[in-house]
């Protein structure tokens, strides 16, 4: 490629050497006293992304004029009034990264990344679905079309209720999604029934259709005591069984009834506090959206399995 020829395929955000990267050591360098411990000698030149200022708090979220009035009503209960919307600490957050590259695609492809939310209790203050809220916010800031699925009235699954219309719901959803962002809270030392009832209830395969296949997932647990990631590793191995590609970060929140304001506190009510769990909540959201702009052009590839494929016939 010549250096004014045209790249093959779009470039989706630039790359630059972070200029803090320490140069790798030369071969000729005495060894340090206590070892390469971290084993920097191997490591490549770091590249971070070229970040800009004009993505660094633009919002991409899909405004209400546009916004089907119906699937806002049902699927859409964690966005807040436009006045408390535009001013809240999800606003606020500085993403630049991830909101270029999913400006990029939107761009690119004409469609916005299907994310499909999903938590695990029925009580009325419900942590994981505080939580579900929060990340639904910052996925929504960054142009995800994020639908939340309500549990309640969804049967026990057994054999017999497969057209029910929650579970009919449920799958339809999945089917519709890109992504899933499963959060459920910590029971006895695992997930709780409410929650993998759901999952039970979204199968493998529907004739030709897999409802999972290749999709991309983001996981967080909330727990009344200690941190524990027992409920994230659990959700972890049910997203590879339903063959999902889980993103490698995952958010734990511990003592969470401790961690959200009021129901009549500032900024709505009921937001998760400033802190190391709200952080790092913010990065697996990134993550999740960054991943999935990725993988999402190539769901037919990974659903292409040599031992389901008839062999092409030889010349």
């Amino acid at each position: 490629m010549t250096a004014t020829s045209t790249p093959r395929y779009p470039l989706i955000c630039a790359e630059v050497q972070d200029p803090r990267t320490p140069p790798l050591p030369a071969k000729s360098d005495p060894p340090s006293t206590n070892g390469d411990l971290n084993n920097t000698a191997s490591m490549r030149v770091v590249l971070k992304p070229e970040r800009r200022a004009d993505f660094a708090y633009r919002s991409l979220a899909i405004p209400a004029s546009v916004d089907d009035p119906s699937i806002r009503s049902r699927y859409r209960p964690f966005l807040l009034p436009e006045d408390i919307q535009q001013q809240d600490w999800v606003s606020r957050l500085e993403l630049a990264t991830a909101t270029e590259l999913a400006y990029n695609d939107l761009r690119l492809t004409g469609e916005r990344i299907k994310v499909l939310v999903l938590y695990g209790s029925l009580r009325q203050r419900s942590y994981s679905k505080l939580l579900a809220f929060e990340v639904s916010r910052i996925l929504w800031r960054l142009g995800c079309d994020v639908r939340i699925y309500n549990p309640q009235g969804l049967p026990v699954k057994d054999d017999e209720q497969h057209n029910h219309p929650k579970v009919q719901e449920l799958r339809e959803l999945s089917r519709w999604s890109d992504g899933h962002f499963w959060v459920s809270p910590e029971q006895h030392g695992n997930l709780t029934a409410v929650f993998k009832n759901q999952i039970d209830w979204i199968p493998l395969s529907t004739g030709s259709v897999r409802p999972t296949q290749g999709r991309t997932l983001g996981l967080a647990m909330v727990s009344g005591g200690s941190q524990s990631f027992n409920t994230v590793n659990s959700l972890r191995v049910l997203g590879r069984w339903m063959r999902m590609f889980t993103i490698p970060n995952q958010s734990s929140v511990p003592q969470a009834y401790t961690l959200f304001t009021d129901k009549d506190a500032d900024e709505g009510g009921s937001r998760l506090m400033p802190g190391g769990n709200r952080d790092r909540l913010v990065d697996c959201a990134e993550e999740f959206v960054k991943y999935t702009v990725i993988m999402r052009p190539h769901f037919a590839l990974f659903s292409d399995r040599f031992s389901e494929r008839e062999p092409l016939v030889r010349n």
